[in-house]
């Protein structure tokens, strides 16, 4: 199949009396319980489970291996190669798998809520359930048509139902993401996870928004009420969601952006929260947020009283809620804003040795960036007895077709243009690592970003931390002085010099895979 009957085919089965375009909210969640693909809970939300896959499959996840794009992708364990013959027969198969369904379901819309940069995309879905989902988590069109008049320039193909034979295939098992992008298509098969559509066009932006000089980032942002833009990044469990919520500034977006010449955007118009014990008093935007129209998925509900359960892991501990962002108070819509002044890394420390918060300079915030430090505790996986250091790339390492240091550098000369302030914050431990010393006072650490983001610690004192370099401030509204210091919250010196060595070297060993940066990014690690 050349590349004009591939589009030839995609156009008929899109404009095919099968398929359903743009469907409103109610229609979809009215299929999605005709077809007996969820059930309603209390509060409105459709509750959906996904089967065997709770969560993505990256083992499954490639990049077709074109000419045009061979050089530019860092090969290896996150992007695989796979053969463009393999991808056009395994395409030929899935349409043909589709075109024999009754119904399908698309959605017209756009990756990016600035219209001089978003992307065109259409998803097509052989659940409506998954339909709801793209609907919700990806910028939507205005009206009928605006929908109509789209010409996509990326579509994702969802076949949950169509799984691959991997002799015959490629693939490595029955389920396989595959981005193509000379043919702008994204292939997904045998997983019902609806994640792996919001994070198959996350990476696809990842590799076209660098492109056109943006940067992308796995980030959530807000803005303060002087038009003052922040950027969280930060790992799972490090409070990136809980610290950019702010009732005092407005939500840009929760969780991808990019970063242009005229400001920051939002790629998406949705939200995908992890709703593992959600409650009403810790974090009642989320839970104001289920309602319907919005997606549940795998979160266990009573059967008697559709009252869901988000204490239940049963079925995972990666439950998750979809719904669109204006779904939330106090949020910039389109979430579009001018320039960061100031970023924070985030970073869950179970060793208790990083300072609750210190400013970076441009190349330690590199060196931060490019590491994505946070850690696993003790309990949390089988054989995990001890805090373990783990590292993502950017933040993001599952979503970056290209070199990490691309986007390093991008960032370094965007905070160097921008004059932006910089600050890791540890929102783990002190006084000693996980099971000894207690969690870092979420009130401390509030009142720490609020200080650094109306700029109180720009002429504070900094003293350097003797093992990792860091410029920890003397003193911070409403924060104790001794707490800013990591070594005086221990009870034993030595031991936390012992640890934080120990971590210091973890740092090291995961860096010395950069080896293409500046010696200066290299020397901003750890000193010890």
């Amino acid at each position: 199949m050349n590349t004009v009957e591939s589009t030839n085919s995609l156009n008929e089965l899109v404009n095919s009396p099968q398929s359903h375009m743009n469907l409103p909210v109610p229609v979809l969640v009215e299929k999605a319980l005709l077809r007996n693909e969820g059930i309603l809970t209390s509060t409105g939300a459709l509750r959906a489970t996904t089967g065997k896959y709770t969560g993505r499959s990256p083992e499954d996840k490639f990049i077709v291996e074109e000419a045009s794009v061979k050089a530019k992708i860092d090969w290896g364990k996150v992007n695989k190669p796979f053969s463009p013959e393999k991808f056009e027969s395994l395409y030929k198969k899935v349409l043909a798998y589709l075109s024999s369904k009754e119904e399908l379901f698309v959605f017209k819309g756009y990756a990016g809520a600035d219209h001089a940069y978003r992307l065109p995309i259409q998803v097509i879905n052989e659940y409506a359930w998954h339909n709801l989902f793209a609907h919700q988590m990806f910028v939507r069109p205005n009206s009928v048509e605006e929908a109509n008049s789209i010409d996509a320039g990326f579509t994702v193909i969802s076949a949950p139902g169509f799984f691959a034979n991997p002799a015959e295939d490629g693939t490595n098992s029955e389920t396989f993401i595959i981005i193509s992008f000379e043919k702008r298509i994204i292939l997904i098969g045998g997983t019902e996870y609806a994640g792996e559509i919001k994070k198959s066009v996350f990476s696809v932006m990842n590799y076209l928004l660098p492109e056109d000089g943006i940067l992308s980032m796995h980030c959530s942002a807000n803005v303060g009420g002087e038009g003052d833009v922040a950027l969280f990044f930060g790992l799972s469990g490090t409070g990136k969601t809980t610290l950019s919520a702010d009732p005092n500034r407005r939500l840009i977006g929760d969780d991808e952006h990019g970063w242009a010449n005229t400001g920051v955007f939002n790629i998406e118009g949705g939200c995908y929260a992890k709703c593992i014990n959600l409650s009403k008093e810790k974090e009642p935007q989320i839970w104001n947020a289920i309602r319907f129209g919005s997606v549940l998925e795998n979160v266990m509900v009573d059967s008697d009283s559709r009252i869901s359960d988000y204490d239940d892991s049963t079925l995972t501990e990666n439950t998750r809620a979809a719904y669109p962002v204006d779904a939330i108070p106090n949020v910039m819509i389109p979430g579009v804003a001018g320039h960061p002044d100031t970023i924070i890394f985030l970073t869950a420390d179970a060793f208790g040795v990083l300072p609750p918060i210190s400013k970076l300079t441009k190349e330690q915030a590199m060196y931060h960036f490019l590491s994505g430090y946070t850690s696993k505790l003790a309990g949390t996986e089988r054989g995990v007895t001890s805090p373990q250091a783990t590292f993502s790339t950017c933040f993001g390492a599952p979503f970056l077709p290209m070199e990490a240091t691309i986007y390093a550098e991008m960032l370094g000369n965007k905070i160097d243009q921008h004059e932006v302030n910089v600050y890791l914050v540890n929102t783990g431990w002190s006084g000693g690592e996980y099971g000894v010393g207690s969690r870092m006072n979420l009130a401390y650490t509030r009142a720490m970003v609020q200080a650094a983001l109306i700029g109180e610690l720009k002429t504070v004192e900094t003293v350097v931390d003797p093992i990792f370099g860091l410029h920890i401030p003397v003193h911070c509204p409403g924060v104790p002085d001794q707490v800013l210091q990591p070594a005086k919250t221990w009870a034993d010196e030595a031991e936390y010099e012992k640890k934080a060595k120990e971590l210091a070297a973890k740092f090291k060993a995961n860096f010395e895979k950069f080896s293409n940066v500046s010696q200066d990014i290299k020397n901003a690690g750890p000193i010890a």
